[in-house]
């Protein structure tokens, strides 16, 4: 049992990358609802990532059938499915603010989920993460 429990937990663990390792730090400072925190984050955390899942996106897309099966139209589609069902559109509406921006950085890249993403983000890098997904812009970083 204790290494089929061990299995499941790798297993979960796996993938969930930079989403996870804001959504941590997020929730400890701001007491704020984890699965929310996911579903905020997701957006911004793929478009980070888009150098290295768009193909995979790209696959997803068909699958779900959209007629813009690439990256962009697994993002309108995904943005619309969280529009429609209320998640907000940024962090800054969960009363999440930028005080301890730095922080939050410096949490998410020492979390283990960070380990797991395809793109290994520094504390700045997860830092300016957050401060998109505060803010609402969904443009790619630089």
């Amino acid at each position: 049992m204790l290494v089929a429990s061990t299995m499941g937990a790798t297993a979960f663990q796996r993938g969930l990358g930079a989403m996870h390792a804001l959504a941590h730090p997020l929730g400890a400072l701001y007491d704020a609802h984890h699965g929310t925190l996911n579903a905020v984050l997701m957006p911004y955390v793929l478009q980070a990532n888009r150098s290295v899942i768009e193909a995979r996106l790209a696959r997803l897309g068909r699958y779900l059938g959209l007629k813009d099966a690439g990256f962009e139209g697994f993002m309108d589609w995904l943005l619309a499915l969280r529009s429609q069902i209320g998640i907000p559109g940024d962090l800054a509406a969960l009363g999440i603010d930028d005080t301890q921006a730095a922080l939050i950085g410096k949490m998410a890249a020492a979390d283990p989920s960070a380990g797991t993403n395809p793109i290994p983000f520094s504390a700045g890098e997860y830092q300016a993460l957050f401060l998109r997904a505060l803010s609402g812009n969904l443009e790619a970083s630089e």
